[in-house]
């Protein structure tokens, strides 16, 4: 449903659930809809009266949001934590490539070629890429470390959780790591990675991530300031 809030209309998304024993209306991840979650059997009314007392709440959580940045011309994207700017090279062949800051260009380029509605995709497409890139090495380096194996590592746009692992050893990320700094995709390798010792967030677990990533508080410290601010990129 659409609702004004604070001078614009806010869609929300409207839930039952089996499991709820009252209202709730949460924030999604990264630019998505708001969630007002109802209680089997409720009346309607009573939630619509629910999120009209919590309007201010809601309109001072979406002023907190970062700003929206598309994968489009003379956008700024971080690549590794390094500021890039997407510049479109519509008469080149080829894909998406990277060229160093030089002369009075002050940012690293990041150039897509091809036609314009293809831009967003082909940016996506390389960030995936170069996930799986920086993941593969730094996953066989903590396994071998803590003396575990791995299975399939899987790139993914999950929202609630940067990164999970199976009893079967495989192992899923979020593309979006790509553009932290490099640490912060140590880290989080080296989290999936000591699940397959401690499927668990004990103190045995965390003992095993520092073990073998001795930047992990620093990782986990990031995450919690600029994790959220990843999710806005790439949103139309």
């Amino acid at each position: 449903m659409i609702v004004p809030i604070a001078g614009r209309d806010v869609r929300v998304a409207v839930r039952v659930s089996a499991r709820a024993s009252r209202f709730t209306l949460r924030m999604a991840a990264g630019h998505g809809d708001p969630v007002l979650t109802l209680p089997e059997g409720a009346r309607f009314a009573d939630a619509l009266d629910f999120l009209d007392r919590h309007r201010g709440w809601l309109a001072e959580r979406l002023a907190r949001r970062p700003r929206a940045v598309a994968f489009a011309p003379g956008s700024t994207v971080p690549l590794r934590g390094t500021p890039h700017l997407l510049d479109h090279r519509p008469d080149r062949r080829g894909t998406v490539w990277v060229e160093t800051a030089t002369g009075d260009v002050k940012t690293p380029l990041l150039c897509v070629a091809g036609r314009p509605e293809h831009m967003a995709r082909r940016v996506r497409d390389f960030l995936r890429r170069a996930a799986l890139a920086d993941l593969e090495p730094a996953v066989a380096s903590h396994a071998a470390r803590l003396g575990v194996k791995t299975g399939a590592i899987r790139i993914k746009d999950t929202r609630s959780r940067w990164g999970s692992c199976t009893a079967e050893g495989e192992l899923s990320f979020s593309w979006r790591v790509i553009l932290a700094p490099p640490h912060v995709l140590d880290y989080l390798a080296a989290h999936e990675v000591a699940h397959l010792r401690e499927m668990n967030h004990s103190i045995r677990f965390w003992r095993l991530v520092r073990e073998t990533c001795p930047r992990m508080d620093e990782g986990r410290r990031w995450l919690k300031l600029n994790g959220a601010a990843l999710h806005a990129y790439g949103v139309e």
